[in-house]
């Protein structure tokens, strides 16, 4: 077969024409170094061209952006030039525009690919961008307008095209759609001080035209201001309780150290009692034996004695028998004045070996019981001594005081007299019953104080919640919101419990002392002179304030006519 070569024309011609696409490839190369991409954009939906197509009037846009335009207009009209087509122009592929773009985003995605393994994958908790595929980068910045986030690289075309330069960017945010107007679809630009809400521009002429507008920067620096002084409160609030929780771990410490001394204390009083009843065990033992002993011995003295005298009056029989045989009459008869005798023994009637042990036990239960005292009086006046640390001064509420009640000018004394003064009888105050409260009142903490009770035969004592009754007849128990004690009748004394509970007392309290601990739920009484215990509530519940309650009884005739007397609180040495 015969080959056909090209002519030297078509040579020259082929060679004109590579010339051709090598200028035509080197300007485009050269267009996409000089030319930016915003000057590929279209002028309809501001991205760049997607097949891009001229006009007659010799402007470019989208191909489908055009249709669209067109399709939703009464006229064919250019966007650009407004120039008017009277039919449906025809549009012409522009190739060059096309290429152009095509290298334009060709570059785009190798920036991209090379830029993604500089930059950082979203973590959780960060914004990720939207335009990413596949792996997520970390979005630099949202946009309002396009309600989208943009890593680094799909960030740019809004750095650089001229459209999107004019679109309000911020710092990443989820939920882009929550910054926009949900009524009118635009960004939210406005504060509305009337209704406190974001708004944007047209809410501000249609739904709010009438109220107060600020911008969102100015509201922003206002309430960031208030947040700071927000955030300094708060901080003192977390400082404060700081100190709280360090308050409460040294109170944790302090109640610790005092939980081990109780627990010394404890074992060394126990211990010294159980060595006491040991002792006083081991003395009944061995007073018990010694008894017996001596028993024991005397009885052994006697049957001595008896065997003796049997011994003897065995000697005598054999005598008397031996007397009784005879035939002699007078050997008889001269012996026997002798026998007749009485025999030389002693009257055995009254002898008897009984044991003596009645009382020997109660002896030493009451020796037991007095060294108990002894110890029981050290620990009460511990105790005193422990919680006189708690004194306050306590002064009496004239507001409460019951119209029969004369109060000292400085509210320290309280007793009843025969006349009712004129008072208001406000909430506050008692009636009928001849009661005060002091002025001071405890939450929480602990708190003692002491009361002279001295030459009064009627009276009493405790104290009260906030929330008692105050009018009518008021039954003193604890259920009622009353921990008190009270003497009646000179020497009976009860706690008012729900039953009242009899007191026995060694003596007559001359100073009561009066003692609350608040979270532990204990309410105590104190004969201060004899530092002995006379009462104490326990396994009380406290839920709001209590105050020093305080009842000086009838007048009586004068014979009960002495003043409860608030005192100053000496310890005890």
């Amino acid at each position: 077969m015969k080959r056909s070569f090209p002519s030297g024309h078509e040579k020259r011609k082929r060679k004109q024409h590579e010339s051709e696409l090598r200028e035509q490839q080197a300007d485009m190369s050269a267009a996409s170094c000089l030319l930016s991409e915003d000057q590929f954009l279209c002028s309809i939906c501001l991205d760049v061209f997607t097949d891009p197509v001229t006009t007659s009037c010799g402007h470019n846009f989208c191909k489908n952006c055009i249709n669209e335009h067109w399709n939703s207009n009464d006229q064919y009209l250019c966007p650009m030039c407004k120039k008017v087509f009277n039919t449906k122009p025809e549009l012409y592929i522009n190739t060059f525009i096309s290429e152009v773009v095509s290298q334009f985003r060709q570059e785009a995605q190798q920036k991209a690919s090379s830029s993604s393994s500089e930059q950082q994958a979203a973590k959780p908790g960060e914004v990720p961008c939207d335009v990413c595929t596949g792996t997520k980068l970390k979005a630099l910045k949202s946009c309002l307008v396009c309600l989208t986030s943009y890593c680094e690289t799909h960030l740019e075309p809004h750095l650089t095209a001229l459209g999107m330069k004019r679109h309000q960017l911020m710092d990443p945010v989820e939920n882009l759609e929550d910054k926009m107007c949900m009524k009118h679809d635009k960004p939210l630009e406005l504060f509305c001080k009337t209704d406190q809400t974001c708004v944007c521009t047209l809410c501000s002429v249609l739904d709010h035209k009438t109220h107060e507008f600020v911008p969102l920067k100015e509201e922003y620096e206002g309430k960031k201001a208030e947040l700071g002084k927000t955030e300094a409160e708060i901080q003192e609030m977390i400082q404060k309780r700081r100190l709280k929780i360090q308050e409460i771990k040294h109170s944790v410490d302090l109640s610790k150290e005092a939980a081990d001394r109780e627990k010394a204390e404890g074992v060394q009083v126990f211990t010294a009692l159980k060595e006491s009843v040991e002792r006083s065990l081991n003395e009944l033992i061995e007073t018990i034996e010694e008894k017996q002993r001596t028993r024991e011995k005397q009885a052994e003295d006697f049957i001595k004695e008896l065997e003796q005298e049997i011994s003897e009056l065995k000697k005598r029989s054999s005598e008397v028998e031996k007397l009784s045989h005879s035939e002699d009459h007078l050997h008889l008869l001269q012996n026997f004045p002798s026998l007749k005798a009485a025999p030389p023994t002693k009257d055995w009637t009254e002898v008897s070996v009984r044991p003596s042990y009645e009382g020997t036990v109660v002896k030493a239960l009451a020796q037991l019981e007095e060294t108990l005292s002894k110890q029981m009086k050290k620990l009460i006046e511990a105790e005193l001594k422990r919680v006189q640390q708690y004194a306050v001064d306590v002064t009496l509420d004239p507001d409460t005081a019951h119209p029969k009640l004369i109060l000292s000018d400085d509210g320290k004394q309280v007793n009843c007299s025969d006349v009712r003064k004129n008072l208001p009888d406000n909430a506050e105050r008692f009636s009928p019953s001849l009661c005060v409260l002091g002025k001071q009142s405890l939450s929480s903490g602990r708190f003692y104080f002491e009361v002279q009770v001295k030459e009064k035969t009627n009276w009493n004592l405790g104290v009260a919640r906030e929330s008692i009754n105050r009018k009518g007849e008021i039954p003193l128990s604890p259920e009622d919101g009353y921990w008190t004690i009270c003497l009646r009748n000179g020497n009976e004394y009860y706690a008012c419990n729900n039953p009242s509970v009899d007191l026995s007392l060694k003596s007559r309290p001359q100073k009561v002392g009066v003692f609350v601990d608040y979270e532990e739920g204990l309410v105590s009484f104190y004969d201060v002179d004899a530092a002995a215990l006379i009462y104490s509530f326990t396994g009380c519940s406290f839920t709001e304030k209590l105050y020093p309650y305080f009842s000086p009884g009838v007048n009586d005739g004068g014979k009960n006519s002495a003043p409860l007397i608030n005192c100053p609180v000496n310890q005890t040495e």
